[in-house]
């Protein structure tokens, strides 16, 4: 069965939130996939068995045949709501966008606060959901839940006294810089756990380990001097002081990029 744009021919689809209304007529008629509309499901229930299956399984492993063994139904049943494996994972996307508090349109709060809050929250996403990063620049992620989350970051960057052209490049050093961090972050924490071991002691033994290399143990040497430096009793406190302390150089630079424009 031939569930791909491309496969069949036809140009892919930017986004299935931007698709046309063909597939929902077809369905109407009972056409394309035949017979009724399998009963229990619904765009909704199947997403969010998606974003489950995603987290316990990986992106790697993910497959329209998992997802309806997973919800105890056939392939088919599944493709009576989505066209293709895609148009599921965009959905799953800006599903995973829904789990983020944001901030409203006049809050009052001070812009620095806010965009703390904003980063905080999507390093938090990234982490929780580590098949997201390969997802976000796959996709346009225009769905509802994506672009509220863009319109709070443009309100926050936009209260910050920028001219209107630099605007783009704040929301890009920061936000980039949390996806770097979160993405990693989850890789990390992914490879843990398939070790079994705890955060703390997974990181001791490869430090241990990677000293007795030559090859790396100058460099890995001064790396392990200059966490000392840092301070931070576990990994959770390193990674803390790290994200935290990033951040604040680049709300510094924010800052120091508006005095300048105003001066």
């Amino acid at each position: 069965m031939v569930r791909s744009d491309r496969r069949s021919g036809k140009a892919p689809r930017p986004s299935v939130w931007l698709a046309d209304r063909d597939r929902d007529r077809d369905q109407e008629r009972g056409g394309r996939r035949g017979g009724g509309r399998p009963s229990g499901l619904d765009r909704d229930r199947i997403t969010e068995a998606t974003v489950r299956l995603l987290d316990a399984e990986g992106l790697e492993k993910f497959s329209m045949r998992r997802l309806a063994a997973a919800l105890d139904v056939t392939a088919m049943s599944v493709y009576w709501y989505v066209d293709t494996k895609d148009d599921l994972l965009e959905l799953a996307l800006d599903r995973a966008f829904g789990e983020l508090a944001l901030p409203g349109p006049d809050t009052g709060e001070d812009w620095r606060d806010e965009l703390r809050a904003l980063a905080r929250a999507y390093r938090a996403l990234l982490v929780r959901h580590p098949w997201l990063p390969a997802l976000v620049g796959r996709f346009l992620n225009v769905g509802p839940h994506a672009l509220r989350f863009s319109g709070a970051v443009q309100r926050v960057l936009g209260r910050t006294g920028l001219p209107g052209h630099e605007v783009t490049g704040a929301i890009a050093a920061v936000f980039q810089f949390v996806y770097g961090h979160g993405t990693v972050e989850g890789h990390f924490r992914a490879r843990v756990a398939s070790t079994g071991l705890t955060p703390d002691e997974y990181h001791h033994r490869a430090m241990t380990e990677v000293l007795k290399a030559p090859d790396a143990s100058d460099v890995i040497g001064r790396s392990a001097r200059i966490m000392e430096a840092r301070g931070g009793d576990t990994v959770e406190e390193m990674l803390e002081r790290d994200f935290t302390f990033a951040l604040d150089l680049l709300i510094a630079g924010i800052e120091a990029m508006a005095a300048r424009g105003r001066a």
